[in-house]
């Protein structure tokens, strides 16, 4: 029977090489972006006559930005008898207030806006969706979330990809980011949303694969939400959801890579750990409810293993997470006589599994920028930060496999003020990901010690992802309680970041 000196080492190896294959995967992505790159969908011949557009805005307890939100779409270059604002608001604090007041300003310039507010928020976002959308007078809906800023020139830049195409359900733009600069955690998310909506969105749309409403920054077209059976919240990614319902039932979506939409990204780890906890969660709730269906589908193979990839891509989560526990002991246990063999075998799986991801967010970059001269240093950062958040991503990936917990728990923003007004309470996963950082830097030091220089790297990249997101974690929770001693009615810090079933 093996012994733990070349059991560890084995399992090592095949956990690393499975996570290869998600690296495959990201130079897929990027041979089909090349392949694609000049296929930019192009709009029809505009209508002489407008349709009528209803703007879906989605609140709650959203006093930071509510104004700002109102007033971006109440301010779209559109006719206002043309022009339909559907505030849904379900907050429990003075948002709802705010965006009355808001709301009483439009009117009296002469803009159809109303605030739907709900009291007992059934169905959280997709619930407020699901109960607005028959009342709205457009045949055409789009919906920004709070933090969302359209131009306005959005509706005149989406609107013509649905003239004289019945087919076309839903065109997305895509986002842009209003606060990048603000710390290392705005400069690393916006990169890995940058790899998402500038490569991944991209590359789907153009090669004839299904692809997803992002929630926010995007026109729907109010009969085919009908009939691919209308908002529901049996997930918290709803709109992943009545996506692929809709592309199911053969409906065509578009992606606008060149439109951008600013919006506000969570500055704070532990909004960033809600966001990203919600998305893993949801995504899977979606692939168990509908990846059956899809598969049984008259699609071609190509649609379905990409929709396949894309809905069960968290699960290299756990793989990383296994990774990070096996590494130190598996180095330390095949010692410097087997350094030859970590060259040769371990370091080009690694590099695969490593640097796919490196080159898929370099193109992402010199995509999106146009240059990555000034921001290279930002891409091996954004590595770790993805390899840092596994901890909490693998406990979202266990929920959305074996949990039916629909609850909504929203990002909270910040607004353009200084001041959080909203924030996440603490959970145990700092804890677990400070103790993995202090394995990675003693594993460091030995090696040192020991001459192995070649496990450095491998160490470093681990050892700081842990690092940052577990310091991140706990030094934010420092922050928002010198900002905000007490808790306010509805705010979130009133409930629990993960919120239990209804």
């Amino acid at each position: 029977m093996p012994g733990p000196e070349s059991l560890i080492p084995a399992l090592y190896l095949a956990v690393l090489a499975l996570l290869s294959l998600h690296g495959w995967h990201r130079f897929a992505v990027l041979w089909r972006y090349w392949r694609h790159r000049h296929d930019r969908p192009h709009p029809a011949v505009a209508r002489a006559e407008l349709p009528v557009v209803t703007v879906q805005l989605p609140l709650f307890n959203e006093a930071a930005v509510v104004e700002r939100v109102i007033d971006a779409a109440c301010g779209l270059d559109w006719p206002a008898d043309r022009l339909e604002v559907q505030v849904l608001d379900d907050s429990s604090d003075d948002t709802t207030e705010r965006a009355r007041a808001c709301a009483a300003q439009w009117r009296r310039r002469g803009i159809d806006v109303v605030v739907l507010h709900r009291t007992d928020r059934a169905g959280f976002k997709a619930g407020a969706l699901e109960a607005a959308t028959p009342a709205a007078k457009g045949a055409y809906l789009a919906v920004f979330d709070a933090d969302f800023v359209p131009e306005p020139d959005f509706l005149r830049a989406v609107m013509p990809h649905f003239a004289a195409r019945p087919e076309v359900a839903m065109v997305q733009a895509r986002w842009g980011h209003r606060n990048e600069e603000a710390n290392l955690l705005t400069r690393l998310s916006a990169i890995l949303l940058d790899g998402h909506f500038v490569l991944e969105h991209t590359t789907r749309h153009r090669a004839g694969c299904f692809f997803n409403f992002n929630g926010t920054a995007g026109v729907w077209r109010k009969a085919a939400i009908a009939d691919s059976g209308g908002w529901q919240h049996d997930t918290v990614t709803e709109d992943l959801d009545l996506s692929y319902r809709a592309q199911l039932r053969g409906w065509r979506f578009v992606y606008l890579l060149d439109h951008v939409v600013p919006a506000e990204l969570p500055d704070s780890m532990r909004a960033f750990k809600t966001q990203q906890h919600r998305w893993a969660k949801g995504t899977l709730q979606t692939a168990r409810k509908l990846l059956p269906t899809l598969l049984r589908a008259d699609l071609p193979g190509r649609v379905k293993s990409e929709a396949v990839v894309h809905m069960t891509a968290n699960l290299a989560y756990p793989g990383v997470l296994l990774l990070s526990l096996l590494m130190p002991a598996s180095i330390f246990l095949r010692g410097r006589s087997d350094l030859q063999r970590l060259v040769l075998l371990d370091l080009p799986i690694f590099v695969l599994a490593t640097g796919s991801v490196l080159a898929f967010y370099w193109a992402a970059e010199r995509v999106a920028h146009g240059a990555v001269r000034g921001r290279w240093w930002r891409l091996p950062l954004t590595l770790s930060l993805g390899i840092g958040m596994a901890v909490s991503q693998t406990r979202a990936v266990v929920e959305g496999l074996t949990s039916r917990d629909a609850t909504f728990v929203r990002t909270p923003k910040s607004g353009d003020g200084a001041a959080r007004r909203y924030r996440s309470r603490m959970d145990w996963t700092p804890v677990v990901e400070l103790a993995l950082a202090a394995v990675f830097v003693l594993a460091a030091i030995e090696a040192i010690g020991r001459g192995w220089y070649a496990s450095l790297p491998f160490l470093a990249v681990f050892g700081f992802g842990y690092l940052y997101v577990g310091l991140a974690t706990l030094f934010d929770g420092v922050g928002a309680r010198a900002a905000q001693p007490e808790a306010r009615r509805g705010d979130d810090a009133a409930e629990p970041e993960y919120s239990v079933a209804r």
